[in-house]
């Protein structure tokens, strides 16, 4: 590793200088990198030493922008054929958060804690934020298997932080609460008393089985024991209404279903929309038979209903005749506070169905261990379940068990 100065005519006759550094990298190869200032030379070669020294060094023709490296990633997906909302998501994040502020920066160059300050600075939100580094992660994680780069910098800024400031982001993230996130049990029973028609048996599935959206409008008839009281979740709807497996293999699971909602599918399933087949001599509709493999809340055709037509059709107004509503800044015809849906998303109902499985018998709950909510809401992992849902546990040293303890221990 060296570095020196070299001067040279143009041929206008003007005289110029640079700063070389000499150095060969980890493959062997002899390597020349300019520079017009001393400080930068030197500052590159004491960098460039450690890199080489530690097999980490790539030089800069052997590389590529983080566009390109990007466009590798996307094509990664779509040669892996993933699901086209996540090829989707990739081409999203990398047109309109990568690329507009790092796209023509080399992969050696990354610095993923000040590409991190400038998203928060552009206004992103913290979700977006975490969703966008995550993204830019995996572009470094291909490119290091295509000989690309040889460091994660997103990894590493990740593993560098303290404790402390790890403890911070988790503070920041909060914690679903009763009554902002969580329906609260009146809520709810002011939700069931007003639901009807079509959207009565899905948002009662929705309360009383926890599925996903997308779970909900894959479900077909042969996924539902009635006899057993129980549903196979073995497939969904992507948000294109393309069918297929759950993401993860925790998401296929048995969950059994109250009364409730057994009766709920059976009226539903006598009065079915079923997919018009033909016309009678009468030009009525001929509809198709009740079969297993038939969506159970599919659309007027047959097909996968809408996640939009779902919240605008189904949930919003079902909030709104329960009285479960927050006043808005707007007016209605008569002059009064316009009021909206109170929880305007199915995760509303699926947090409210976690709260369920968790509160004890007495509060109207089922009191079951973390294990078996874990497994009820086909978390990939019970450190997802704890950290949503692990403060809504119940405290073992409330007041009444301390006296009951005290009791049993002293007489």
């Amino acid at each position: 590793m060296s570095v020196r100065k070299r001067k040279w005519k143009r041929p206008d006759g003007i005289e110029k200088e640079a700063w070389v550094v000499n150095y060969t990298d980890i493959k062997g190869v002899r390597r020349l990198k300019t520079f017009t200032r001393k400080k930068d030379a030197d500052e590159f070669a004491s960098k460039a030493d450690v890199e080489v020294r530690e097999g980490v060094h790539i030089a800069d023709r052997d590389t590529v922008t983080v566009k390109k490296a990007g466009e590798l990633w996307i094509a990664t997906g779509e040669g892996e054929e993933l699901e086209r909302s996540t090829i989707n998501q990739r081409k999203r994040h990398l047109k309109f958060h990568i690329e507009p502020f790092i796209g023509n920066t080399l992969l050696s160059k990354v610095d993923a804690r000040a590409f991190q300050d400038t998203l928060r600075a552009e206004a992103r939100s913290p979700a977006m934020v975490k969703k966008v580094l995550g993204s830019l992660g995996s572009i470094f994680a291909d490119s290091i298997e295509r000989k690309l780069a040889v460091r994660n910098p997103v990894r590493d800024m990740r593993r560098s932080r303290k404790g402390k400031e790890r403890r911070a982001e988790q503070r920041q993230k909060g914690k679903v609460i009763v009554g902002e996130d969580i329906p609260t049990r009146d809520e709810v029973k002011a939700l069931v008393g007003v639901l009807s028609g079509r959207w009565r048996p899905l948002l009662l599935t929705a309360i009383f089985a926890g599925l996903r959206s997308s779970e909900l409008r894959g479900l077909r008839w042969q996924d539902v024991e009635l006899d057993r009281r129980e549903i196979r979740v073995q497939q969904r709807a992507d948000e294109f209404g393309e069918i297929g497996r759950p993401k993860s293999h925790a998401g296929e699971r048995t969950i059994p279903i109250p009364p409730i909602v057994i009766n709920a599918l059976r009226a539903w399933k006598l009065a079915y929309s079923r997919p018009i087949v033909g016309r009678d001599e009468d030009g009525a509709p001929v509809r198709e038979d009740v079969k297993p493999h038939h969506l159970i809340f599919a659309n007027g055709a047959g097909k996968v209903e809408s996640h939009a037509n779902i919240i605008n059709r189904g949930l919003v107004p079902a909030m709104l005749a329960a009285g479960v509503t927050v006043p808005t800044s707007k007016k209605d015809k008569d002059g009064c506070v316009a009021m909206a849906a109170k929880y305007s998303g199915l995760h509303a109902l699926r947090h409210f169905y976690a709260s369920w499985l968790i509160n004890r018998p007495a509060d109207g709950g089922l009191g079951l261990p973390l294990k078996v909510v874990q497994e009820r809401m086909g978390h990939s992992s019970i450190t997802m379940t704890a950290d949503t849902y692990g403060h809504l546990f119940p405290r073992g040293d409330d007041a009444d068990e301390l006296a009951a303890a005290e009791n049993a221990l002293l007489g």
